[in-house]
């Protein structure tokens, strides 16, 4: 071999595909190997029976090679082959091993011309060969034949580029020389994943069919297409030869000879012929190997830690073991109530960062969407001061009152306490379906064992069911409770005298609210619960709200529909370039503006809804209201949750003016404050008591039944033995992942017993026709000098293939190439060291 104390590398890879044959490709590793490329007919198959001294490739017309074929070619004393569809079985007859391709590969493309990515592996062993490994693709085609689909070309073509595509694959590109070897199609696909040519090496087949007066030597001198590894010409055996079962020693004879003997090759004849191909072969491949091999243990050994865990887990598992059935159940009952509680209460070691989920939604769903709710359910101010006026007059009757009635108080504040039914009820079904959510990404940890899943997630869900009816109960109930008895002595409630005695009337239409020695402006068209606002009011340099927003109003000349930083505060709502918030866009104050809904465009993916000012006036530039978008009905909901915080509130649907005489407008006045008050103390009960109520009635209850009753609850259900059977993927999945984790391991096991401190082939320069230090033949050409950085050392080196190889010598001093030459039979050569030129003549 050319690089000894390496022999045994081609072999170690021979092994290692061996071990992970029976895993697939769930390693994703990429062997060193040697790809063979061509088009139909272009003597790939013949190129390998040189190699091996033997007929056993299948033959015939179009398509032969319909599956690649994995050649190992091992040196040994006898002469056989084996497969390892059938390992152990021993191959004397190569035509038995013809037969045997043909067969498995009907097996699985069927017996009319179809293919399949799917390798055959044949491993031969014979005194002929060098340890090779070779794979030999189909060639490409153009028109598809017999049960080809229509395809068959890029069929064939993504085969070929699993292979070829990968950098530890050499490429050998097969190409006839009768053929134009600009359009061959195994360059061209080289070419494409190997622009450098680092990876390829040429073989130009048929020289002995070239047309008379042409020939192949610019190309096998590397001049014409260049490669970093150069073409070698092959002389292969004709259909004649073929059909007349001509020797292999003979053909090899014959292609020898040849080479001796043409004007065009004889100059180079030592470089070119079979044998010399499967030595450049095996020294490339060597090589190739051992420069892959670090890169290709640190990947072994990555992916061994990462399975290290999963296989200490199945390893020594037993499906059948009664006590190991009923030990993972009380594992994965425990397991499941841990995760449970962690999502609820916000500790769990796997954080969500793409949405909202588990206790941390139904605290938003607590504090922002059941406030929101309740807003939303709450009349138009115009239409309670309606139902107030009509409430006085009908329980004044005929008569005529002088004072406000309490009982008109106590009508209107029950009907919106009534109200209040719906939001809550409807809280109860969020947080409820919320609940029903995490229960079933917990159990996502028991999909090996779909009967166990499938149980817990019906009693669990059962469960929360069941308490729903009575968490509902104890909110109406709660309800039922504020409705029967009207506190007006509540140290929260303004009360008749001090709220004549708080109202100062205005000529604008409101009153002034005094309160704590400072006044507050009430409007006459104050919402029910802006009272809450006014009793607790936000800092007004406080920020409620961050995030991004598109403006949909935008015109289409100023840049259409753009997206900004928004920034929401008690007082304005401002918007910046980006997140960074250093370019101010707009100021917003928040005064007499209201939200109301946007229905969602035909065309539009977001959902909408807009901000206007309730005086009519322009709220941004020369637009009356302000389009804002979401890419959800969530973020939606709790943007209007937020900026219900800072006091803009949703929009009422307006009715026809109402006019009443001003005794009974001060009775409706007076009442309606009255509502606000007491709605505020109900709200803020409401508000409080929801969360707590949902929590002891549903969530706590919820945990301590996972805790408490949920294994007694399976343990009924049924058998538990089949409760524990795992499902098919799971028992595929331990499989797979003890051979590959024992798979690993071998691969490095071998890969530990070879030293790779051993001597190297450099690449050859790019586009060189002979290498420096070698006189140049009589007919070649003489090439191109050495490149100016990288001068030629001095020494008998040789790029051959069957080349000595010379160790490099680190303390030995450099000495540059000055002038190479000849005169006459004689070569000059002028070299210089430490300063000193030194000059030579050989013969």
């Amino acid at each position: 071999m050319g690089n000894r104390g390496m022999e045994d590398l081609i072999p170690l890879v021979n092994k290692l595909q061996d071990a992970f044959s029976g895993i697939g490709q769930s390693c994703n590793l990429d062997l060193p190997q040697i790809a063979v490329v061509g088009g139909q007919s272009a003597g790939k198959s013949s190129v390998l029976e040189n190699f091996v001294g033997r007929d056993f490739l299948p033959r015939g017309s179009g398509i032969v090679t319909r599956r690649p074929l994995v050649l190992q070619l091992i040196s040994a004393n006898a002469e056989w082959a084996e497969f390892l569809h059938c390992k152990g079985k021993k191959f004397t007859d190569f035509d038995e091993v013809r037969q045997e391709i043909e067969a498995e590969t009907d097996r699985i493309t069927g017996a009319n011309k179809g293919i399949s990515p799917v390798p055959i592996n044949l491993r031969v062993y014979s005194p002929h060969v060098l340890n090779l490994t070779l794979i030999d693709l189909p060639g490409i085609t153009k028109v598809p034949v017999g049960d080809q689909p229509v395809d068959i070309e890029q069929q064939i073509r993504d085969m070929i580029m699993q292979f070829i595509c990968r950098e530890s694959c050499l490429i050998l590109a097969v190409t006839p020389a009768n053929s134009d070897l600009a359009n061959s199609d195994a360059l061209k696909l080289a070419k494409d994943v190997d622009p450098q040519g680092q990876r390829t090496i040429g073989v130009i087949t048929k020289l002995d069919l070239m047309d008379e007066g042409t020939d192949a030597r610019e190309v096998l001198e590397n001049k014409l297409l260049p490669l970093r590894r150069g073409y070698i010409g092959v002389v292969n055996r004709s259909q004649k030869d073929i059909d007349g079962k001509k020797d292999i020693k003979m053909a090899m004879a014959a292609e020898r000879k040849f080479f001796l003997t043409h004007p065009a090759y004889r100059h180079m004849a030592e470089k070119m012929g079979t044998p010399c191909l499967q030595k450049v072969l095996n020294q490339q491949l060597t090589n190739h190997i051992r420069d892959t091999l670090p890169a290709f243990r640190s990947k072994l050994q990555t992916q061994l830690l990462s399975l290290d865990k999963e296989a200490e887990e199945y390893r020594g598992y037993r499906p059948d073991d009664p006590g190991r059935k009923t030990k993972q159940l009380l594992q994965m009952v425990q397991q499941f109530s841990v995760d449970f509680e962690k999502r609820i209460e916000g500790s769990g070691d796997q954080v969500d960062t793409v949405e909202l989920s588990g206790g941390a939604k139904i605290n938003r769903i607590f504090h922002e969407r059941f406030p929101f709710e309740l807003v939303k359910m709450e009349c138009d101010d115009k239409e309670m001061r309606r139902e107030i006026s009509y409430a006085i007059k009908n329980i004044h009757g005929i008569r005529t009152g002088l004072f406000t009635p309490d009982m008109a108080f106590e009508a209107i504040v029950k009907k919106q306490i009534v109200k209040i039914k719906e939001p809550c009820i409807k809280c109860v079904d969020m947080v409820i379906q919320e609940l029903i959510n995490t229960v079933r990404q917990c159990t996502n940890k028991l999909d090996c064992f779909p009967r166990l899943r499938e149980e817990t997630e019906r009693i669990v869900t059962s469960h929360i069911r069941d308490r729903e009816s009575r968490a509902k109960d104890q909110v109406l109930l709660l309800i039922d409770v504020q409705l029967s008895y009207i506190n007006t002595n509540h140290e929260d409630f303004i009360g008749f005298f001090t709220l004549r005695h708080s109202l100062i009337p205005l000529t604008t239409g409101g009153y002034l609210s005094q309160s704590a020695s400072q006044y507050k402006w009430c409007s006459p068209s104050l919402n029910p619960c802006s009272l809450t606002s006014d009793l607790c009011p936000l800092p007004s340099l406080q920020v409620i709200r961050k995030g991004w927003l598109t403006i949909n109003n935008i015109s289409i000349i100023k840049g259409g529909a753009k997206e900004y930083w928004f920034v929401l505060t008690a007082e304005s709502l401002s918007w910046f370039k980006d997140d960074e918030e250093k370019e101010k866009k707009y100021m917003l104050p928040l005064d007499n503006l209201k939200v109301r809904d946007v229905e969602k465009g035909f065309m539009s993916s977001k959902h909408a809804f807009a901000i206007f000012n309730t005086e009519q006036r322009n709220v941004y530039k020369d637009n009356r209201f302000l389009e804002l978008a979401c890419d959800t009905q969530d973020e939606v909901d709790s943007w209007r949750a937020s900026l219900l915080r800072a006091g803009v509130y949703p929009e009422r649907s307006s009715n026809d003016n109402f006019s009443m005489d001003p005794q009974l407008e001060r009775k409706v006045e007076t009442i309606r404050n009255l509502v606000d008050s007491y709605m505020a103390i109900v709200n803020k009960c409401i508000r409080d008591l929801m969360p707590k109520t949902i929590m002891h009635l549903m969530i706590s209850n919820v945990k301590d039944f996972i805790n408490a009753e949920l294994l007694a609850q399976l343990y009924s259900a049924g058998d538990q033995g089949a409760l524990m059977d795992e499902s098919q993927e799971q028992v595929q999945r331990r499989d797979e992942v003890l051979r590959t984790h024992q798979s690993l391991k071998e691969a490095l096991a071998i890969i530990g017993d070879i030293s790779t401190t051993t001597i190297s082939t450099p690449m050859p320069p790019p586009n060189m026709s002979y290498t420096r230090g070698q006189r140049p033949s009589p007919g070649g050409g003489r090439g191109a000098p050495p490149p100016p950085n990288r001068p030629g050392p001095l020494g008998p080196f040789n790029n051959s293939a069957d080349s000595p190889q010379v160790p490099s010598r680190p303390n030995r001093p450099r000495a540059y190439v000055l002038l190479y030459g000849s005169v006459g039979q004689s070569m000059i050569v002028c070299t210089k060291s430490k300063g000193l030129i030194h000059t030579g003549i050989t013969n």
